[in-house]
Order: C-alpha cells, then sequence, then structure tokens
C-alpha cells in the first residue's frame, strides 16, 4: 500500500509568508523607539534606508541598512530600531535569511508588548520553515502557543516541522489532540492531520488505525482516491471474511472502481454463484460497453461468460414460482433473503424488500449482519435511504460487515439527492 499524497502540503509551503501585521513592521511602527535618542552616524543610514524602503527599492534599502554592521558600540535601542526595520525591508523584498536574522533578534530583545511579541515569534516560525529549518521552526511554532498564541491555522505547519524535523511522536501526539478536539467540537477534522494520521500508522503497520484515518478522509473530504485506499484495506484488516469479496465489489462498482478485466469477470462469477443472474448480467453488460470485455484474446471467454450469464437467468425465471414456495416453507430466513435480494437487483425493490424483511423476521440466518447488510442496500436502490440509514447502522460485525455497512452509508450520503 502506497502511502497517501500529502496534498495539502505543497499548498502549505505556497501558502506561508511572514505572516506578520503590517503596524509590526512598517518604518512608522518604528518611530517611538527612534524617538530614544539615536547617534547622527546611524540615524542617517536608518534614515536613508527609509526613504529607499518608502520607494520601494527594497533590495537597495536593504542593502544600505547593512551598512550599520560598520558601526561600532551601537545601543540596545540602536540595535532594535535597526533590527526592526531590518525586518520590515527583508519581509517586503524576501530576504528569508535577512528575515530570520532580524526577527531573532528582535525577539531575543523582549521589548515588545505580549500580542506583538507573539506575532514576531510567528513571523520567525514562519520564516524558519521556509528556510527548511524545521527543527527550529518546530521549536518557534511551540513556544508561540505555549505563550498565548491561539492562530489554529499555523498547527499544521507546527505538526509538519515536527515530523520533518524527525520527531514523529510529538507530532502524532498533537495530530491527535487536534483530531480528538474536532470530534469533541464536532468539527471537520483538517485534510492535513488525516493525511498525516493515515501515513503515520501505515508506517507502522497498524491497520486498524490507517483503515479509521481513511474512513475519516473519505466521510469529510470525499475524494476518489481516498475510497480507492480505504476499500483496498478492508479485506486487509484482521478478521475479514473471503465469503463478503461480491459486496466488497459491489461496493468498489458504486463508486466507479470496477473498470479492469478481471473485475468484471471475477465480480459476475460471484453473482452467478451466489444467484443473483440479472446482476451479473448488468455487470457483463458494463464490462463490454467500457471496452473491458469483448476485446483483446479472451474475447470468446468474455461472450462464454455473457452466455452462461443469459442461460442461467432463462433457468431461474422457469424456476421463479418453485423457488419462493420452497422459500417460504423453509424453517428458516436465509432463502427468502437471498430471492429477495435478487428481485431487489432486477429492480423489483418493493417484493424483493418484502421476501427479505419476511426472511430475516422468520430467523435462523446463518449471517444475519449479511442479510441486514443486504436489507440496507436494497433499501438505498430503492431510494429509501432512510431505511437504509436505520438498517446499516445496526450491522456491527467485526468481519468485514460492520465496515461495509458504514462505507454504504457513507457513499448514501455523499451521493447527489
Amino acid at each position: 500500500m502506497k502511502p497517501l499524497r500529502m496534498s495539502r502540503l505543497a499548498v502549505i509551503i505556497a501558502a506561508i509568508g511572514f505572516s506578520a501585521a503590517p503596524e509590526m513592521l512598517n518604518i512608522a511602527a518604528n518611530t517611538a523607539f527612534a524617538q530614544e535618542a539615536m547617534r547622527p552616524e546611524v540615524g542617517k543610514i536608518v534614515q536613508a534606508a527609509g526613504e529607499l524602503y518608502k520607494a520601494k527599492k527594497y533590495k537597495d534599502a536593504l542593502t544600505k541598512l547593512h551598512d550599520t554592521d560598520s558601526v561600532s558600540g551601537k545601543t540596545l535601542n540602536e540595535n532594535f530600531t535597526i533590527e526592526r526595520m531590518r525586518l520590515s525591508i527583508a519581509s517586503a523584498a524576501g530576504d528569508n535569511d535577512a528575515v530570520i536574522r532580524a526577527a531573532e533578534s528582535v525577539v531575543a530583545a523582549n521589548k515588545l508588548a505580549g500580542k506583538d511579541q507573539l506575532q514576531l515569534i510567528q513571523v520567525l516560525a514562519n520564516a524558519y520553515y521556509k528556510a527548511g529549518n524545521y527543527a527550529k521552526a518546530s521549536q518557534a511554532y511551540g513556544r508561540y502557543f505555549s505563550e498565548g498564541g491561539t492562530d489554529a491555522s499555523l498547527r499544521p505547519y507546527m505538526i509538519h516541522a515536527m515530523s520533518q524535523g524527525g520527531d514523529n511522536a510529538k507530532a502524532m501526539k498533537e495530530v491527535k489532540a487536534d483530531l480528538a478536539a474536532d470530534e469533541k467540537a464536532g468539527r471537520t477534522p483538517s485534510l492535513a492531520n488525516l493525511e498525516f494520521y493515515a501515513n503515520a500508522a501505515l508506517k507502522q503497520n497498524d491497520k486498524v488505525g490507517y483503515a479509521s484515518a481513511l474512513e475519516k478522509l473519505v466521510s469529510f473530504h470525499g475524494k476518489k482516491e481516498y475510497w480507492v485506499n480505504l476499500l483496498n484495506s478492508v479485506e486487509r484488516k484482521p478478521g475479514y471474511s473471503q465469503r463478503l469479496s461480491l459486496d466488497l465489489f459491489r461496493l468498489k462498482l458504486a463508486v466507479g472502481q470496477v473498470t479492469k478485466t478481471n473485475d468484471f469477470m471475477d465480480m459476475s462469477q460471484l453473482s452467478l454463484q451466489g444467484g443473483f443472474p440479472v446482476e451479473a448480467i448488468k455487470i457483463i453488460d458494463q464490462g463490454f460497453k467500457s471496452g473491458a470485455l469483448g476485446t483483446g484474446n479472451e474475447t470468446a471467454r468474455h461472450n462464454r461468460l455473457r452466455d452462461l450469464a443469459n442461460k442461467t437467468l432463462a433457468e431461474t425465471v422457469k424456476t421463479q414460482a418453485a423457488n419462493e414456495s420452497e422459500a417460504s416453507k423453509s424453517r428458516d430466513g436465509n432463502a427468502l433473503v437471498n430471492l429477495g435480494y435478487a428481485y431487489v437487483t432486477a429492480g423489483q425493490f418493493d417484493k424483493g424488500i418484502a421476501m427479505m424483511e419476511q426472511g430475516i423476521a422468520k430467523g435462523e440466518i446463518k449471517y444475519e449482519d449479511d442479510a441486514n447488510l443486504h436489507l440496507g442496500m436494497a433499501y438505498l436502490q430503492a431510494g429509501k435511504k432512510s431505511n437504509a440509514i436505520k438498517i446499516l447502522k445496526s450491522v456491527q460485525g467485526k468481519d468485514g460487515t460492520g465496515d461495509l455497512a458504514r462505507y454504504w452509508l457513507i457513499f448514501a450520503n455523499q451521493a447527489k439527492a
């Protein structure tokens, strides 16, 4: 199983900037500090750099301000004013290295009020992140939050920085905290957090955790690639029963994942073996229509399968009345459930559902969860979504039936009304 593509990562890196409030970094913001004593040899350079900044000659302004580096004996106020200005100019010029240098100095000076200091820590964290210095970025983001920062949009950066900096355990802890908080508050969990959790679980061979993350990715961010990974993970989970192969195919077909020749062949054969010839014919016809069947070296085999399905249907129709009578007389409801679902696949929803309900009520069902799963699927096919939801929620089997029931619910909620 390949790791999920981190679809938000590129967006995060592209979007991240210095995230500084204008009032923090512009030249005018330095006025209060500049009113303190500043020697002429420093003041002239700062003033000249300021004029270049106002003229939007940012690189020239930054070069000019570098002249202060050669002035010896600068006071704390002079250094603070210079670095504060350097931060403004470097930000405008897109010079990330200069931003880091200036932000480190301004933050270390600790001359700003609480909110302004927090914003500068945020600027520094983002600059470290942009530079790929993830260890320092992680520390700076951690400091931002520990000192009272509340901008939740920074958490994905912090978590990714932790991971890239080598502290995956800490990153996972933060992700789990976010996911728990989202669940408690009824919020949609972020795509970045779910992708991180899924990939981490996959690396740790945590099949249950991986499937859980994929399920949330499909539920909240239902992209086709997540459906592929989720349904491929079902049969890998501990306890999965191979008798559900056809049911898994049915859901794959619904979400558009049955596209290959072997899939069409295998699914249609399973349908025939299960007593669903109409369903098998529909699958085969779809395979021929898509070009997956009826072409290549196996064309004759595909045609034989189609002929077999039509022959089976004809024979089934001949014995239909006898089959119904026998199912009704049976002590258990297994035959009624199976025959009823066959009618559902043939489009006879009311008749099929009634037989399935009669069979379930009769009891002694060999696989009760399977029967309820099929009844829920029948309700969905009949357009009775509320009935389907009620039944599918009752399916809790640990052999894959519970998983498939939940996934049908997700599919039903995502389907167009």
